[in-house]
């Protein structure tokens, strides 16, 4: 239970147990500064020590969901089995709270982290008089922002880098945190995004930060969760509040503005329903490429290079909040429409030159947190509650067959050689075999609360929860 639920308890109890979370909170920031100044005295030693260990494999997962943003590890031999026990190379705290993915390249292991120290009562109702929203919500005093590296082979960490130190930071909702979205990794740059508090951009091989960027505010309402993707030399984000709706690319070696493209659409009069938490994919047709990228009411397809709208389609319905990433073919985009009731709709063909269309629409137990998954022309997704699995043909919209898995489901599954994964909140791995009909493989579970969506690097699974860190191999 976060911060503003204990306060809006307005009971002895919910005080006590704030007063414990915050000095719990105070203690592990303590503690993980003494680690960062100590692990600063020696920190050249510190860098060359994942170096020296071989690398498992070349694939490197850069960004949220992987190559593409699609969630494919079709390469990777996971194991089937796993538990605290069992196929667990290592497992290490990570202090703070964040729901990043992790990133991976060589031997490391980056993910971004945040220390919140909780508002008191009074100042909750005096920063919170013109809140027009009805979800509950975290509000803090104060938010800081770390990136961390893993060591890949041993588990141990490595560096923690402070990025940003935001006094008042905007509330997050009670679901969400201040270091959500997804870091992208390149080479020996690191490049953490944390919405509109800020993107900054850090040296991984000297540990230092390059370049800061606080020059994107929105009010997200619900807090940061749009992924930065990075397409040739351009960093390029969403940023759809409820106040400016826009997206951006940062020039990924300056940290200057390449472009702003406000979204051109309409939305609804109420503010509330024009914000969104989307991550763009890039999409090649006709020799030309094309950022697709769904914000509220909208699919809009852009020129990467320019920012330029090249077409702009409806979602045939009133769609916001959106946080599913879509996924592409050769020919079609396949999109989750967000709030209030979800919808899956398939556009195509798509084209720069020209709006797709609606070939299907699908509206039974749509996810609105995790994203679908499209393997060997089969979409795959589950919902948020009742963890309802669907399988669906991607020609048509046919329902090959529904299966309720149970439980609460915010990680975005991935697919690996054999087998799809789905990831619950409460620790629990659902393994299936690809297909046109329900084929379970294996159950696996672990402690922790799962919302981070995994990574896959080598034959090696990289689950992050509330908590910790697993690494999951043979």
């Amino acid at each position: 239970m976060t911060a503003c639920n204990q306060y809006s308890n307005n009971s002895a109890q919910g005080r006590r147990t704030m007063h414990y979370l915050t000095a719990r909170n105070k203690s592990l920031r303590d503690d993980f500064l003494y680690r960062s100044r100590c692990m600063s005295v020696g920190l050249i030693v510190l860098y060359w020590i994942p170096l020296v260990h071989a690398v498992e494999k070349a694939e490197v997962w850069k960004n949220f969901r992987g190559p593409g943003g699609q969630g494919m590890a079709r390469t990777a031999d996971i194991p089937l089995r796993w538990s605290e026990k069992k196929n667990v190379k290592w497992k290490t705290r990570i202090p703070g709270r964040g729901f990043s993915a992790p990133v991976i390249d060589r031997n490391q292991v980056w993910l971004t982290t945040a220390f919140d120290v909780p508002s008191n009562p009074e100042e909750i109702t005096r920063r919170t008089v013109n809140n027009t929203g009805s979800e509950p919500i975290t509000v803090s005093d104060s938010a800081t922002m770390y990136a961390i590296c893993i060591d890949r082979n041993t588990g141990k960490i490595i560096r923690e880098i402070e990025l940003l130190h935001v006094n008042e930071p905007q509330w997050v909702h009670v679901e969400n945190s201040y270091a959500t979205p997804t870091p992208v990794i390149e080479g020996n740059r690191l490049y953490c995004h944390f919405g509109t508090f800020g993107t900054v951009c850090v040296d991984t091989h000297l540990g230092e930060i390059v370049w800061t960027n606080t020059d994107h505010q929105v009010m997200h309402e619900n807090g940061p969760a749009s992924n930065p993707i990075l397409w040739n030399d351009l960093l390029i984000f969403h940023c759809d509040g409820s106040d400016e709706q826009y997206i951006a690319a940062i020039d990924k070696e300056t940290g200057d503005f390449a472009w702003k493209t406000p979204r051109s659409g309409s939305m609804h009069a109420n503010p509330q329903l024009k914000k969104a938490y989307g991550t763009p994919v890039v999409m090649r047709r006709n020799g030309k490429t094309m950022l697709l990228s769904p914000a509220a009411n909208w699919l809009y397809a852009y020129d990467p290079a320019t920012g330029e709208e090249l077409w702009k389609v409806s979602l045939g319905k009133l769609g916001f909040s959106i946080v599913p990433v879509p996924v592409v073919d050769e020919e079609n985009v396949y999109v989750c429409t967000g709030y209030v009731s979800a919808n899956l709709v398939a556009y195509g063909p798509v084209r720069p030159d020209k709006a797709p269309d609606i070939l299907w629409q699908y509206r039974k137990q749509v996810p609105h947190k995790s994203s679908p998954l499209l393997v060997d022309g089969r979409l795959y997704f589950i919902s948020d509650r009742g963890g309802v699995l669907t399988c669906l043909a991607a020609d048509s919209g046919e329902v090959l067959y529904r299966k309720r898995l149970s439980g609460g489901y915010s990680a975005s599954p991935i697919a690996l050689k054999n087998h799809i994964v789905f990831f619950s909140d409460t620790g629990k791995a659902t393994i299936l075999r690809p297909g046109s009909e329900f084929e379970l493989i294996a159950e696996n579970e672990i402690a922790g609360r799962i919302q981070a969506s995994p990574a896959v690097a080598g034959d090696a699974l990289y689950i992050r929860t509330e908590t910790d860190l697993y690494k999951i191999a043979k």
